[in-house]
This record gives C-alpha cells, sequence and structure tokens, in this order.
C-alpha cells in the first residue's frame, strides 16, 4: 500500500474516532463534573506518555526557549483546557440530543483558525475566505436554529450548546496557530508530551479550585471503562495516528479526510441515538462543510 494511500486512511481513522467520541462515548458521562472528565482524560494518557518516554522528553524541555514554552502553554490552555472543557459542556448540556449540531459548529474551527493565523503568523487573508467565511456561518445559523430566532430553550440547552461548540472551534482553532508556531521548533512527540503535561496541570487545578475531586467516588466501574476506552483510543491513540497519517499526505487531501468526522457524526447519531438532521439542517450542514473545504483549500 502505498504511503500517500495509508496515511489518508490513517486521517479519516481518526477523524471517525473522534465523531464516534462525540455521539458515543463521552455523553455517557454526562453525570460527572465536566473539569474532572477533562483533567482525567488528559491524565491517563499523560501518566502513559511518562512511562512510554517522559524520562527523555523532561530532558528536552531545558532546551526549549521561553518563547516557545509560553506557545507551549497556550496550545494547552486553548486547545487542551478551555476547547476540551467548552466541547464536553455541549455535549453534557445536549444529553444526547442534538449530538450532530454540537460536533458540526465545531467543525468551524479552520475559520478561526485562519483569522488567528493573520494576526498571529501574518498570514495574508484573502477576499474569497470573507464570502466563504460568511457563508459558513450562515449555515452554522441555520443548523442550529433552523428558521427559528435564539431562544434558549431550558428543555434542551441548545442554545448554550451551540456557544459552548463555537468557544470549542474558537479554541482549538488558536491551539492550531500556536501549534504551527512550535513545531518549528520541536518533534510532535515533545509537542505532544508538553501538551498533556501542562493540561493535565491546568486542569487539575481547575478541577481542585471547582471542588470537584471528590467526583473520583461517585465514578462507577462502567464509566472508569468509557474513561479508559477515551484516553486510550478517541483521545490520544486517534491524534497520534491523526499525525503519523499526515506525514505523508498533503494538507489539502487531509482536509477532505478530515470530513468524515461530520459524517461520521451524522451516522453515528442515528446509529445509536436515532437522531436525523431535518432537510434544512441537511443543507446548512452541507454548505457549511463545503465552506470549510473551500476556505482550507485555498489557505
Amino acid at each position: 500500500m502505498k504511503k500517500e494511500v495509508k496515511g489518508a486512511l490513517l486521517v479519516c481513522l481518526a477523524a471517525s474516532m473522534w465523531g464516534f467520541d462525540g455521539v458515543v462515548l463521552t455523553p455517557r458521562l454526562f453525570h460527572l463534573n465536566v473539569p474532572f472528565v477533562v483533567f482525567i482524560l488528559h491524565f491517563i494518557p499523560f501518566i502513559g506518555m511518562s512511562l512510554a518516554f517522559g524520562k527523555d522528553e523532561l530532558k528536552n524541555i531545558r532546551y526549549i526557549s521561553n518563547s516557545d514554552l509560553f506557545y507551549f502553554f497556550c496550545i494547552a490552555l486553548f486547545g487542551g483546557s478551555l476547547g476540551t472543557l467548552s466541547i464536553v459542556k455541549a455535549l453534557f448540556l445536549v444529553n444526547f440530543k442534538h449530538l450532530t449540531v454540537v460536533t458540526l459548529l465545531q467543525k468551524l474551527q479552520p475559520i478561526f483558525a485562519i483569522i488567528l493565523a493573520r494576526i498571529v503568523l501574518g498570514e495574508k487573508l484573502k477576499k474569497e475566505y470573507l464570502f466563504w467565511g460568511a457563508v459558513a456561518l450562515i449555515g452554522g445559523y441555520f443548523l442550529t436554529f433552523q428558521f427559528n430566532l435564539p431562544e434558549v430553550n431550558v428543555g434542551e440547552n441548545l442554545t448554550k450548546a451551540a456557544f459552548y461548540s463555537i468557544l470549542a472551534a474558537f479554541s482549538f482553532g488558536s491551539a492550531t496557530v500556536f501549534g504551527k508556531r512550535i513545531l518549528k521548533n520541536s518533534s510532535f512527540r515533545t509537542a505532544l508530551y508538553l501538551r498533556y503535561l501542562m493540561t493535565s496541570t491546568i486542569t487539575f487545578m481547575i478541577t481542585l479550585l471547582s471542588g470537584s475531586l471528590g467526583v473520583f467516588k461517585a465514578v462507577t466501574p462502567n464509566e472508569w471503562m468509557i474513561i479508559f476506552i477515551i484516553a486510550a483510543t478517541t483521545g490520544s491513540g486517534a491524534i497520534m495516528l491523526y499525525y503519523i497519517g499526515l506525514r505523508h499526505i498533503t494538507a489539502k487531501v487531509s482536509t477532505i479526510c478530515e470530513l468524515t468526522f461530520p459524517l461520521s457524526s451524522v451516522i453515528f447519531d442515528y446509529i445509536f441515538n436515532g437522531h436525523i438532521l431535518s432537510p434544512i439542517q441537511i443543507i446548512s450542514a452541507i454548505a457549511m462543510v463545503f465552506s470549510i473545504y473551500r476556505i482550507t483549500k485555498l489557505n
């Protein structure tokens, strides 16, 4: 099998794993405290990495510049902590409803990444970005509210979930920009290890200050099983598969492969929860995903 084909399949597999996690696994932990869930999902892989190659990576830290350490912190703060807290909170708010909407809105991430790349990295912003960005945002609106005006539905919390999904997209998008900055001087393994180290530290402090450490006692054996499955597969496992595949394909091919994330979310949401999008939501989702593809291709 050619390296390009293997790389594309690995990226598709990783993206599908994220779709499965967002619809099937993480929502099953909905009654647990959000900061605790995010902390434990980072801390368990961090322990595994520490046992596997932590000693070598700790030695490498002293050779990292202060500016790069700052960007590592930003990645952990936005991508690992704020972004993950937001998307988990969004999934918990909908309580197994509108899971497809939440995962699709999170795919607005490239728009924020490109805007921030202009600000942080000085990358040029083409006029076409504005058009396709507007189409994506309009698609996101109709995907969430259809033909209705925004209102807070107490029973479903869809508006709040949509807000947290977009916040997660912004956070992950900013982490992508910061990641492009630090990978110029650091290996992927170092970046991955430091991200999990700093994210575990940040989320531990949040969990401690919110008084959520006592949640340990409330976790059932079945939930511990789900937590370990996520930590080993759709969490750190999927990230590693994604970057292994990304080494063998171009960014444009990767963008197309990553569309298996929203596609798999729709399929899994229907298979496991019996939910399906309305016609206007399907049209909006297609418009949004196509706009994101166009924006990424322009970039």
